[in-house]
């Protein structure tokens, strides 16, 4: 730098644009952090969660944290409820339904099962079709999100046809129910369902920044 500015060419705003976005490049490629603090309800140690992906995206503009960590949470926690035979497939946060024939992030039975943090008209559309081909729809979402889904279905005409539920709690309750409401047994339950999550993410997503510590 004192070279550059004897030469007269040190451009110091430029300088300490660069040093900043090298700061973010860093806290970017680092895992999240789930904090289990028992004096806080699951529910809010999971938005806690997710408002640390929703940082992250808004930090680093045409990235999907939040969508990919919701969505392999979501996944993650179909797997420990489900029997083995009936294991859900696993894709990576942007591959569309479209090119591969889904027509959910999540098909069980006869249950299509979206996962958002931001709804949108296509995403009604997709549950029309659901609807039409005999499928149920199911969208999990942020607590921000319900009042969009439920707008959007009302343009639609498919209003109490969708169930929206939210994310936060979708999670949280299994946790409540696996530990058996002990308070000492929910922390051996969410290190269940992150050891989970961080396999799926190892073994579909390149990005190691989505993994999850304790």
């Amino acid at each position: 730098m004192n070279t550059l500015h004897k030469e007269k060419i040190d451009d110091l705003p430029a300088i300490e644009k660069w040093w900043i976005a090298r700061v973010q490049d860093y806290f970017s490629s680092q895992p999240f952090t789930l904090k289990f603090d028992p004096s806080k309800s699951l529910r809010s140690i999971v938005s806690d969660l997710l408002a640390q992906a929703m940082k992250r995206q808004k930090d680093n503009p045409g990235t999907t944290y939040a969508g990919t960590v919701l969505q392999h949470l979501v996944g993650a926690k179909l797997d420990l409820i489900l029997p083995e035979e009936k294991r859900v497939a696993h894709h990576g946060a942007n591959v569309a339904d479209c090119p591969t024939a889904r027509a959910g992030d999540f098909v069980l039975d006869d249950v299509a099962i979206h996962v958002t943090t931001a709804p949108s008209e296509s995403l009604i559309r997709k549950c029309k079709v659901n609807i039409e081909t005999g499928l149920r729809p199911i969208i999990v979402t942020i607590a921000e999100g319900r009042a969009g889904i439920e707008s959007i279905a009302k343009a639609f005409e498919i209003e109490g046809r969708i169930d929206v539920i939210e994310a936060e709690q979708f999670i949280a309750t299994n946790i409540l129910e696996w530990s058996q409401f002990t308070e000492k047994s929910q922390r051996d339950e969410i290190l269940r369902l992150i050891s989970r999550y961080n396999e799926i993410i190892q073994g579909i997503e390149t990005d190691p920044s989505l993994m999850i510590q304790l």
